[in-house]
């Protein structure tokens, strides 16, 4: 098991790492829309989507894996009206690349953020 981290991703804010390597797959824990740089959110959910996926890709090229690698991806958003968007935004990073995927909509996530993603990816 290899616990991978990286300074282009937020850094985990509780006992959890970035993502785990185990079994020629990479976990990665759910990401907020957090800018690393700064620690800045953008205030809509395109950018929010847009930031939490390049987080998301960040963490998958720190573990030797892509977004092409992907094989499964859970969104957690804090409102199902916002899902269309999220969808554009997902489908834009993901290209033809369509792993299964499961949205989760939920009443509120931490610190009011509008999405959080997790994933599974092959290395």
């Amino acid at each position: 098991m290899e616990f991978i981290h990286t300074e282009k991703a937020p850094v985990p804010a509780g006992h959890y790492s970035q993502a785990v390597i185990s079994g020629g797959m990479v976990y990665v824990s759910g990401q907020l829309p957090l800018n690393p740089a700064d620690g800045s959110v953008s205030a809509g959910i395109e950018e929010q989507a847009s930031q939490v996926l390049a987080n998301l890709e960040q963490i998958l090229v720190a573990g030797g894996s892509s977004l092409q690698k992907v094989v499964r991806v859970t969104v957690y958003i804090s409102d199902i009206s916002l899902w269309g968007t999220f969808n554009r935004v997902f489908a834009e990073k993901f290209g033809n690349h369509r792993p299964a995927r499961a949205v989760v909509p939920t009443r509120e996530l931490h610190h009011g953020f509008l999405v959080e993603v997790e994933a599974v990816a092959e290395l």
